[in-house]
């Protein structure tokens, strides 16, 4: 058996070192146009910044080493320019000499990627205008940031990459800027998990420029739909599309998208073609319609059962649920599946709540607490997506919701789940329980909630009553218009001055204290609704405020 792999780096070096592994004496060929069969793209923002210092780092695995340690014919500087699907043979062109031949396969994978977005920008194609996609983009960026001095760079798009390099535009030392068209950064996050982002992200030196687009590039600035920025540094981070000329012109079926149609065990429409990785349409893992979602982890498994089903292994990808994660300076940001956007565009009626929970017992020193959004769908309670903003200890919990959905768990499956426990790594409650926990109360109406977003339309005008229960220093901090003060622990004794036979909806900080308010309401014949998220998430999407961190306990 001889395989062309067109492409290395995640999809096309997984597929050859599993191929190997499976078929000791198979002929294994990959074609790379690069001088790089391997190397490590995620780490690329923090070479720029210094985070990584060695560049050698960034190479997973050199042409030689592949060659030694899997007797695999690599060839770099080799780009495949035409595949003829029914002779079985890829032209192959050498970079170097320009010359060509033809290399016959009994099977092939394409991994060829996606590359950056360029959009149609004046000024775009300025010396001082750079994408980052791979180890020669990096040293482009590296070299520029070293030799010209740069003082002023503004990164155009504020996805995943875009907020990645501004974090290491400024560790570097420069004045750095993100503009991005839609109103809140990190497209897989809601508007209302962003807004602690944008906060944070200011805090640390770093400028928005939201519901903005770039209208012109020049020397020393960056013309904006509105206003200007100077800038002698600009990275365009705008997102990427699937690399699939090749694929195209050899007549491999490609969706709207132009990402390459496969099946679940890779195949194309041509069953001795395989392809994987960010050039391939997906089936997203929670909606199970076609998507997009150009990941490492999903393409480094598409490689793995490409090779499976090469090998006679049956072997099936069963979808992408977009599970990922973010280091901005201290501050952690995970998602994974739907959000609440997604969920409505696709009609899924859903519910939601909002949790604020420590990374670790609260009187260990140095728990920080972290924002938890989850979603499930009402009529199968099937978890859907979760969001987590927050520092320490993030990952892990998100890591735990991604496994859920992957295993089709419902979400008051989260509190039965026995997950490790000390004080310095967890609490015994842990923040996946108590998201569990309140999901289990809103769905068997042990609470009633309301949202952020449904206050400006409470009435004012008497017929309900809105209730704060914090304490008075609390209070002191600010108050929602309309509402009254009983704090939580005085509230048994006030309940005359509540009115029973009108609705009450209630807050405090987080959404814990004002439950227990309910709950007492509740016992006393009211009909009470909790703010889900509590003040802290009102203050944080409607008046862009960040609440200082404090114990709700030490607060009289």
């Amino acid at each position: 058996m001889k395989t062309i792999i067109v492409g290395g780096v995640a999809g096309g070096a997984s597929a050859a070192a599993r191929l190997r592994r499976l078929n000791e004496n198979d002929e294994i060929i990959i074609l790379e146009r690069g001088d790089y069969i391997s190397f490590a793209n995620c780490g690329m923002p923090y070479f720029i910044g210094g985070e990584i210092t060695d560049k050698n780092m960034l190479t997973l695995q050199t042409p030689e080493s592949f060659r030694k340690r899997f007797n695999i014919d690599v060839r770099v500087k080799s780009e495949a320019v035409k595949i003829s699907p029914e002779a079985h043979t890829v032209t192959v062109r050498n970079a170097d000499t320009g010359e060509e031949y033809e290399e016959t396969f009994d099977k092939l994978i394409l991994s060829p990627g996606a590359e950056p977005i360029r959009p149609n920008i004046s000024g775009i194609e300025l010396p001082h205008v750079f994408t980052l996609r791979n180890i020669p983009d990096t040293m482009k960026i590296k070299s520029f940031i070293d030799s010209s001095k740069p003082k002023k760079a503004v990164v155009v798009g504020g996805g995943y990459i875009g907020v990645e390099m501004a974090e290491n535009l400024a560790n570097a030392g420069l004045d750095v800027s993100i503009v991005e068209l839609a109103d809140h950064l990190i497209a897989p996050l809601d508007a209302d998990m962003a807004a602690d982002v944008h906060r944070y992200i200011i805090s640390k030196g770093i400028s928005l420029y939201l519901n903005n687009g770039v209208a012109e590039i020049t020397d020393k600035k960056v013309i904006l739909q509105n206003g200007s920025i100077e800038a002698d540094m600009v990275i365009v981070s705008v997102g990427v599309r699937p690399e699939t000329s090749l694929a195209k012109e050899c007549g491999i079926a490609l969706d709207p998208r132009g990402s390459i149609i496969v099946n679940s065990h890779m195949q194309t429409n041509y069953p001795d073609i395989y392809a994987v990785g960010d050039a391939v349409e997906v089936k997203d893992f929670v909606t199970g319609k076609p998507a997009f979602i150009p990941l490492a982890g999903p393409a480094n498994k598409q490689g793995r059962i490409a090779a499976d089903n090469i090998s006679g292994l049956s072997s099936e990808y069963k979808g992408t649920q977009g599970s990922a994660v973010l280091k901005l300076f201290n501050m952690t940001v995970a998602t994974t599946g739907l959000n609440e956007k997604r969920a409505a565009v696709e009609g899924i009626d859903y519910d939601k709540t909002y949790t604020y929970s420590a990374s670790h017992a609260s009187y260990y020193p140095n728990a920080t607490n972290m924002s938890v959004k989850i979603l499930w769908d009402k009529n199968t309670k099937k978890l859907l997506g979760a969001q987590i903003v927050g520092f320490d200890g993030v990952d892990k919990r998100m890591d735990v919701l991604a496994a859920a959905i992957r295993f089709g768990a419902e979400v008051t499956d989260l509190k039965e789940l026995e997950l490790c426990y000390a004080p310095p790594f967890g609490s015994a409650k842990d923040p996946v329980n108590m998201a569990g926990y309140v999901a289990e109360n809103v769905i068997n109406g042990t609470v009633k909630q309301f949202f952020w977003h449904d206050i400006e339309k409470l009435p004012r005008d008497g017929s309900v009553t809105l209730l704060d229960v914090r304490t008075k220093t609390e209070t002191a901090r600010g108050m929602i218009d309309g509402f009254i003060n009983i704090p939580l622990d005085t509230l048994r004794d006030n309940l005359d001055k509540l009115p029973k036979d009108k609705p009450v909806y209630v807050h405090c900080h987080s959404g814990l204290r004002s439950y227990i308010a309910c709950r007492i309401l509740s016992g006393n014949s009211y009909d009470c609704y909790n703010l889900a998220g509590g003040w802290r998430l009102y203050e944080s999407v409607i008046n862009d405020r960040t609440v200082p961190e404090y114990i709700c306990t030490e607060c009289k």
